[in-house]
Formats: structure tokens, sequence, C-alpha cells
């Protein structure tokens, strides 16, 4: 089986992975996505993304290892 590979972050994608993490980081990425109104996913993504590369606002700006 080949994996579908997405530009994006899906919205069940980020269920699961909201999921799987502990309830006060969830809390503070569902806190963080009401407050600048932007979708959960988008929120995963840029979390992800700024936690590699500290000048990335996502993954498709992420360059590992540029921001540090």
């Amino acid at each position: 089986m080949q994996a579908k590979f997405q530009e994006q972050l899906s919205a069940d994608d980020a269920k699961v992975i909201l999921g799987l993490l502990p309830e006060r980081i969830q809390e503070a990425l569902i806190a963080r996505a009401s407050d600048i109104e932007y979708p959960i996913e988008a929120v995963i993504e840029m979390a992800l993304a700024s936690f590699l590369d500290t000048e990335a606002l996502g993954f498709a700006d992420c360059k590992p290892g540029r921001g540090q």
C-alpha cells in the first residue's frame, strides 16, 4: 500500500493527532485555533513546523535546521 502525499494536514488526521496528545496540549492548541480563528489542522501544522524551523509559517515553509 502506497501512502498518499498531502500538502496539508487533513481535518481527520488532525483529530487523530489531537486525540493522542496530553490534555493540556490539546486544550492549548484548541484555544490557539479559536483565538486566531484558524482550523485546528492548520494550528497543529504550524506548531509542528515551528518546532522544526522557527522561521516557518507552515510545513510548506519548513526547512529543518534553518531556524536554529
